[in-house]
């Protein structure tokens, strides 16, 4: 079956929220999280490739593949060239700023704050338009243990519930921004298949809004 389209979708609950909005809309029918597959073909002739998220834009910004569902933070992030062309809806959550004392961001700005993240770009793009001098330290693991064991003097984090900051007795100094999934093209694709894609955004838009009739 020669396959018109190639979606990336990441792995994780963000993956499976993906697979099932794409379903509500008739697609990924033959698509499963529970094998160890990594590559399906539904019956729209569309391939569907499983990465983890933090590739999900390489492969569509290289064109294997065509279109990817990634959430916001990691867009922001890596700033690659591709097109937004969605908002899902889903995976929602915010960019904060957290730590043991709110007051720490009122410091003048010849004070500079040690900051623990994984999202150096962002965390430095906002410090700077704060005009706060910052000391990063980029760390892949969970980054509540920072300010926990004195290496920060707060944190830069995606926030859902709260949850594990306050088990950690850290809390929301400054929400930063949303963050949810979108939709992203390759840029070459975008023109080459753009009724395809076209049609695919639509139909997503559609039933977001509540108006897709299936």
């Amino acid at each position: 079956m020669k396959t018109q389209l190639t979606i990336a979708l990441p792995t994780g609950r963000l993956g499976e929220s993906a697979i099932k909005q794409l379903q509500a809309i008739g697609l990924a029918n033959n698509v499963s999280t529970k094998t160890r597959k990594l590559t399906f073909i539904d019956d729209s002739a569309i391939q569907y490739i499983m990465v983890k998220p933090v590739d999900v834009i390489t492969y569509v910004e290289k064109g294997v593949a065509d279109m990817g569902i990634i959430g916001s933070d990691v867009i922001m992030e890596q700033q690659s060239d591709v097109y937004e062309v969605a908002d899902l809806g889903f995976g929602q959550c915010k960019f904060s700023i957290a730590g043991f004392d709110s007051s720490l961001l009122n410091q003048t700005q010849d004070t500079v704050l040690t900051v623990a993240t994984k999202y150096p770009y962002v965390t430095k793009a906002y410090f700077r338009k704060r005009a706060q001098k910052i000391d990063l330290i980029k760390i892949n693991g969970s980054v509540e243990l920072a300010p926990l064991l004195g290496l920060s003097d707060i944190i830069v984090d995606i926030v859902e519930t709260g949850n594990t900051l306050k088990a950690n007795g850290l809390t929301i100094i400054e929400d930063m921004m949303e963050v949810s999934a979108k939709a992203i093209v390759n840029r070459v694709s975008y023109r080459f298949n753009y009724e395809r894609i076209r049609d695919i955004t639509e139909r997503l838009n559609a039933l977001l809004e509540g108006d897709f009739d299936a």
